[in-house]
């Protein structure tokens, strides 16, 4: 028994180390945040919600976590810090009760191709181990079974100092002996460039035999390159070269040489084209570049190594009659069992641990991948879960978890899965903050903070504070919506045609025929790992005039704006131009009209080694961008920066009528409103959207292509409950123009607006793949037979 409870002691007073309770922020700044301040319960589980761009993000992640993560470096000795992103303090006047912050986030894995779900996580480093020390034959240490290490080996001789001019040449040999296919390097796909799309080989140089993109021209640069190369004879046709002439102009290694008294680097035509377009984010591409890329590149199946990635020595080698490389194809769920089955005592620890990893992602919902997966296939949600892996069985406590809508990309029936993990991070004394906007996670909240009320310049605030209940009771734009529900189409469309895809086999689709109705608007749903983007991304015919729209990162500096990426600010600088009898390419921040001291980025950036760089406002030009010279000239009363810093909602009423009406400005400003980004001002970094964002912004830029077909993929991704009508409301606008629209989808409201559901199943991985119902979205909710019928019948309360 303590002092304090002994009878007749003196209660003694509450120890000072217990009432740091809260996180508490005051005056936070950060991009559209008014002066916030407010208090987190600590050990709890804090939900924060509101509409895109209400600010969400910016105080959990660039305000909360950003300044935890800035203090913990600072912990680190400088030499540490140099190798550190250097990160900069938020614009915030005290943030106090701050505790360790692991965010985990929903950016998408980088897509390079060596990189898989095996590598991202620990996984297979472990299996590697694991083989170097059981595999029999045994082929040598990890690195023999890692596809990305080659085989190196080397012999000379070498200078050894020993003291005082007693220098000493030996010969020496190094061997290394790695697991990369030679022949595909270790990329598991061989690229093929068809040749005959790239010129004409009855045609010689001078005479244009080009027939890529932007080469047709005999003035143009690249094509003067090779015609006065001096390899090749540029009044021959090409199928006449010699073998060495082919060689040089094919293949030919980089080489300085003079071309009209211009020194340039020559270099063959493949590694040219692979440098200009293969290199290039594909959705950034002009239409006929993309078409052309499509057109000419094809990736095939490695044939030496079978796409396994691996050299012959590493899939030899094995352990109960399993290759790695047959280890990695497995779906983890089943390699789990696999390496549950090894009982070998030399290497028990390694087997625990191997054991624990399989076991999380079994748990975390994502037991039907396999390790051999490229992480950039993976999607947002998918490769948040990933990211969680890591953290689901560490002793860690007192750590403060930032989830992103951790829900994205599951269906209702995981969602209670999430919720559980999240519920136990917090059980086990740590601070769990989510960024959501589904109901059902909302619900588990201990404490709701709400933001806005609206977006942009209309958000910043925070509108409610307390529970759920009190939410749900409150007057702000979350509660009222909290208990929406879309009701059924009381008619659906009738399709205009179908859309046949016969024997879909890619990834663990089964031989699956499906006829999608044209002309309506189609739902593809069911569980996480059902096949759902295998059907609609991986099977629809090649030549169908499909548009694909997906939440893939858009490829931009942060030079890059939404004025930018849509091609908005063409008819602007126009506009601009015409209006003042100057020219267009003085009203561009990258090109003459940049102010010169800044080079058009509005900030100089002043890098402090290990220290945060710090990004000062352009004295010169005091952040605008341009020239003083170029703010002298004037459109509807408004200079270029004025007008660049301009919302899309007010752009759109600007370039709409009077003075400054510009028809081709105006018809992409309304797609941009339609889609529902009216709050993103058209100066805004494009590396500053979220991922239902830059959907959104790909959407908007593509409503206006010839394509029939609309792919979407999960449009919800970032939509607030009261932004979910609007976005239906747009389906129905591309549809009724003469569209037609399959969405991959979880949400039931959109669901319930469907004129057709394709379901996928019945489960992930080998136990899905399969369609389980195809008709109207009345007919699943009636029949009830899959388990998206049964959420779905919950959702409309039938």
């Amino acid at each position: 028994m303590s002092m304090a409870t002994r009878k007749g002691a003196r209660p003694t007073a509450p120890h000072g180390a217990d009432s740091h309770d809260v996180i508490r922020v005051h005056g936070a700044r950060e991009n559209n945040l008014k002066d916030v301040s407010i208090e987190i319960p600590k050990r709890r589980l804090t939900v924060f919600t509101g509409v895109s761009g209400s600010g969400k993000s910016s105080l959990v992640f660039n305000t909360i976590a950003a300044e935890s993560q800035r203090l913990i470096n600072e912990t680190y000795s400088t030499f540490v810090q140099g190798f550190m992103p250097t990160l900069a303090r938020p614009e915030v006047d005290v943030l106090d009760g701050l505790t360790t912050v692991i965010t985990v986030d929903q950016q998408r894995m980088g897509a390079d191709p060596r990189s898989t779900v095996g590598t991202a996580t620990d996984a297979n480093a472990m299996l590697r181990i694991l083989f170097s020390r059981l595999g029999k034959p045994h082929i040598g240490p990890p690195s023999a079974y890692s596809f990305n290490t080659a085989s190196v080996r080397a012999s000379g001789g070498i200078t050894v100092d020993r003291g005082a001019a007693k220098t000493k040449t030996v010969k020496a040999t190094f061997q290394r002996t790695g697991g990369m296919c030679t022949h595909c390097e270790g990329r598991g796909k061989v690229s093929d460039i068809d040749l005959t799309q790239l010129y004409d080989d009855s045609k010689s140089l001078s005479e244009g035999a080009f027939t890529i993109p932007g080469w047709k021209s005999d003035s143009q640069w690249t094509v003067q390159l090779y015609a006065q190369s001096g390899f090749v004879d540029p009044d021959k046709p090409i199928r006449r070269f010699t073998k060495k002439e082919m060689q040089a102009f094919l293949y030919g290694e980089p080489t300085k040489i003079k071309v009209n008294g211009i020194n340039l680097t020559y270099e063959g035509l493949i590694p040219k084209i692979q440098k200009s377009f293969l290199s290039k984010d594909k959705e950034s591409m002009q239409p006929h570049i993309r078409a052309f890329v499509e057109r000419a590149v094809t990736f095939t199946t490695c044939p030496e190594c079978d796409g396994t990635r691996l050299s012959e020595g590493a899939r030899s080698s094995k352990i109960k009659r399993i290759s790695i490389a047959d280890a990695c194809a497995m779906e983890i769920r089943d390699l789990a069992e696999w390496v549950r089955g090894l009982k070998e005592p030399s290497v028990a620890p390694l087997l625990a641990s191997l054991q624990r990893t399989l076991d999380s992602f079994v748990e975390i919902g994502l037991g039907y991948l396999s390790l051999d997966r490229p992480a950039g296939t993976l999607s947002g949600g998918e490769a948040q879960r990933v990211k969680m892996i890591r953290h689901l069985g560490s002793s860690l406590t007192d750590v403060t978890y930032v989830f992103d809508e951790p829900t994205i990309g599951l269906h209702p029936h995981d969602i209670q899965r999430m919720n559980d993990l999240l519920l136990r991070l917090r059980d086990k004394g740590n601070t769990v903050l989510v960024v959501e906007h589904k109901p059902e996670a909302i619900a588990i909240a201990d404490h709701v903070v709400d933001l806005g009320p609206g977006a942009g310049t209309a958000g910043g605030t925070v509108c409610f504070e307390g529970t759920v209940e009190e939410l749900r009771d409150g007057d702000t734009i979350t509660g009222r919506h909290l208990d929406d529900r879309a009701s059924l189409k009381e008619s659906v469309r009738t399709p205009t045609g179908t859309l046949e895809i016969r024997g879909a086999t890619a990834n663990n689709l089964r031989d699956v025929d499906v006829d999608i109705p044209l002309g309506a608007l189609v739902v593809v749903t069911g569980v996480a790992g059902s096949g759902k983007s295998s059907l609609v991304h991986g099977s629809i015919p090649a030549g169908e005039p499909v548009v694909s729209v997906d939440q893939t990162p858009i490829r931009g500096s942060r030079r890059s704006n939404p004025a930018t990426y849509t091609g908005l600010l063409d008819p602007i600088r126009k506009a601009f131009a015409k209006v003042n009898g100057v020219k267009p390419a003085l009203f561009s921040a990258n090109s003459e009209g940049a102010c010169p001291t800044c080079n058009g980025a509005g900030v100089i950036y002043t890098d402090l080694a290990m220290m945060a760089g710090v990004a000062t406002p352009c004295e010169d030009c005091e952040g605008k961008r341009f020239q003083a010279e170029v703010l002298e000239y004037h459109l509807g009363g408004r200079d270029i920066s004025e007008v660049l810093a301009m919302s899309v909602s007010e752009a759109e009423e600007f370039f709409g009528s009077g003075d400054a009406a510009t028809p081709a400005a105006h018809k992409i400003l309304e797609r941009l409103s339609d889609v529902g980004l009216g709050y993103l001002t058209l100066g805004q970094p494009l590396t500053t959207l979220s991922g239902g964002e830059r959907q959104r912004l790909k959407l908007a830029t593509h409503m206006g292509d010839k394509g029939g077909v609309y792919v979407l993929d999960e449009p919800t991704t970032g939509l607030h409950l009261a932004d979910v009508e609007q976005l239906l409301g747009l389906l129905d606008r591309l549809v009724d123009s003469g569209k037609s629209v399959i969405v991959i989808e979880h949400h039931q409201a959109v669901m319930a607006h469907a004129d057709w559901i394709i379901d996928l199943g019945p489960g992930a991985g080998h136990d899905g793949g399969k369609i389980v119902f195809e008709g109207t979205p009345a007919k699943l909710v009636a029949d009830r037979s899959t388990l998206t019928g049964e959420h779905l019948a919950a959702y409309v309360g039938a």
